[in-house]
């Protein structure tokens, strides 16, 4: 293809290239950290399995929102945001934009929202709810989180010290592959033959007296130990907790990666919740003792667009194959797109956001919305892993819009690769996707170095 036919592949994109020399006095960086309970109180429907028929029985661990904003000798200013939830509603990524915008001048490409994805934290905007009587607590909760995410990131810039930033990685084993193919079917399966990305990459902001303020760690692998009625952060709540219980006064924040097709194996309770969050609390550990890590220097640059994923062809026949399905919320479903078809009106795409946050030559973090499939990362890890700039890849980031197949996925199909999305969308997404999704990350990382 052309060169010239990509750019109909993407939106609008923002983008903020910090080229100003910083003045001898100013500190390469400054950076503020800060977390805010956001555990859902009594009762709540949870979200992550369809199975489950009532509302949440317990606390076991708190869930949090968490914000580090880091600023360059320029005055360019990201904030990450990290939030032990299900994953990012557009609804709650719109609300951080306007209230950044109004309160700190930050443009939308100056936020990064992600979400570990664990499956035992509440529902959010009422979604996937199965009792009525639980609908509005689910609104009226996602209403106050709005709140709660906009005073982290206030608290998170309010807090902004000089400090020191060093980047280091090392491997945690316990994600496996979950698609197996049995015959002619993918079944959810552990598959320790299908592709992982093992990485830990660990990013430590340290204080002029080398205090650690912030760590900031990922791993791509479902937040899926448990399908308990028990409200916890899953194995990122419990590594992120024993970072922090080890470093009194430290922020750490879990940064999910593409694990979209990767679960944590064994998996069942929450010892091995508990115990898979010490071995992914260990590998951090073990790249904080890297003895030379890289220091990361500025300056700081983001861009965020959206790639316009298209829907594979839709058949009047599929639609009326699925509105017989003897799942009422399938059927549902199907005779409201039948419905939209006969109107003309039945969507084409869907706008994926994809966001880069660049640390000088030292770092670059690509942040994919919905349930990224590993293929993502490997792939871009393969064609940027050149130079000197170590390449950070996390999904589930600024819209939870459903699963993002790559072309294996979306070729192969089975749960990742079509069913799932078939509640959200018209079907499952054109093979071409994985491509525009590369591709617009390329461009963003050209435009923040131009």
């Amino acid at each position: 293809m052309k060169r010239a036919c990509w750019f109909a592949l993407f939106t609008v994109v923002w983008f903020d290239v910090g080229f100003a020399a910083s003045p001898p006095s100013r500190p390469e960086w400054k950076a503020g950290a800060a977390a805010i309970d956001i555990t859902p109180e009594g009762p709540a429907w949870m979200a992550g399995y369809a199975g489950r028929n009532k509302p949440s029985e317990a606390v076991v661990q708190k869930l949090f929102a968490k914000a580090l904003a880091v600023e360059d000798a320029a005055g360019t200013t990201v904030v990450l945001v990290t939030l032990d939830l299900i994953g990012v509603p557009k609804p709650l990524r719109e609300a951080v934009e306007r209230r950044i915008l109004e309160r700190h001048q930050l443009r939308p490409e100056h936020v990064l929202l992600n979400a570990s994805h664990t499956h035992s934290g509440p529902s959010l905007y009422g979604r996937g709810v199965g009792d009525p009587a639980f609908v509005e607590k689910a609104n009226a909760y996602s209403r106050g989180l709005e709140e709660k995410v906009g005073r982290v990131i206030d608290d998170a810039l309010a807090r902004r010290e000089p400090v020191t930033l060093h980047y280091a990685r090392a491997r945690a084993g316990f994600a496996m592959n979950r698609r197996l193919r049995v015959g002619t079917e993918i079944r959810n399966s552990p598959n320790p033959d299908g592709p992982v990305d093992h990485d830990v990459p660990v990013l430590r902001i340290a204080n002029a007296k080398n205090e650690v303020k912030a760590i900031l760690f990922g791993y791509a692998c479902h937040n899926t130990v448990t399908g308990t009625y028990s409200i916890n952060g899953d194995y990122a709540g419990y590594a992120q907790a024993a970072l922090e219980e080890a470093r009194p006064g430290t922020v750490a924040l879990f940064l999910m990666g593409a694990g979209g097709d990767q679960n944590p194996y064994p998996r069942g309770t929450l010892e091995q919740s508990a115990q898979h969050g010490r071995t992914l609390a260990n590998a951090v550990e073990a790249a904080l003792a890297v003895i030379t890590p890289r220091t990361v220097h500025g300056p700081l640059r983001s861009a965020l667009a959206y790639a316009d994923l298209e829907f594979a062809d839709i058949s009047r026949a599929d639609l009326v194959r699925r509105a017989q399905s003897r799942v009422a919320a399938d059927k549902a479903r199907a005779e409201q797109l039948l419905a939209q078809l006969d109107a003309g009106k039945l969507p084409t795409s869907y706008p994926c956001p994809v966001q880069v946050v660049q640390f000088g030559v030292d770092l670059t973090i690509v942040a994919i919305g919905g349930e990224t499939t590993v293929d993502y990362s490997l792939r871009l890890k393969q064609e940027l892993a050149a130079g000197p700039n170590a390449l950070w890849v996390a999904g589930y980031s600024n819209d939870g819009f459903g699963y993002l197949g790559s072309r294996r996925v979306i070729r192969e199909g089975g749960y990742e690769g079509y069913s799932a999305n078939l509640g959200r969308h018209p079907g499952p997404w054109a093979t071409n996707t994985e491509d525009k999704v590369i591709y617009l990350a390329h461009e963003l990382i050209r435009s923040v170095n131009h």
